[in-house]
Order: structure tokens, then sequence, then C-alpha cells
């Protein structure tokens, strides 16, 4: 299965909200650094770290997909 494929099928629903979450971090902290008022240097840094965790984390959760063939393949080997 390659990227592409991966990305088409379906989300579990626990990584959906994590997803969701993880878009939620990353435009808060994008926000953040591009607010048009000068902020304390560690609530920039705060929100790149926010920005940086919530990209990964939808990047990782969108790439999980439920694997139906091998539940249906795993039950006949082990019964």
């Amino acid at each position: 299965m390659n990227i592409v494929e991966r990305y088409k099928k379906p989300t579990p629903k626990f990584f959906k909200t994590l997803r969701n979450i993880g878009i939620a971090l990353a435009t808060a902290g994008g926000a953040i650094i591009a607010a048009p008022v000068s902020m304390p240097a560690i609530v920039v840094t705060i929100a790149t770290y926010m920005t940086v965790a919530g990209t990964v984390a939808t990047a990782v959760s969108q790439a999980v997909v439920k694997d139906e063939d091998n539940t249906e393949t795993d039950e006949a080997n082990n019964g």
C-alpha cells in the first residue's frame, strides 16, 4: 500500500478526534506566532512547539487506517 492509497482509506474514530485536536493546536500556535503584537519569548516558543506538535499529530493520525482485511485473516488463523 502506498501513501496515496493509505490517505484515501477510512480513519478510525479515535484518530479522527486526535487529528482534529492536532489541527486546533497547529492553528492556535500559528495564530500566536503570526500575531502583530509583541509577545514574550516564552509564549512564542510555546506556540512554536504547539504548531509542530499539532502538525505531527495531524499527519500521523491521518495516515492511520482501518485494516479490515487482516482482521478476518487473523481470526481465521487463530481459530
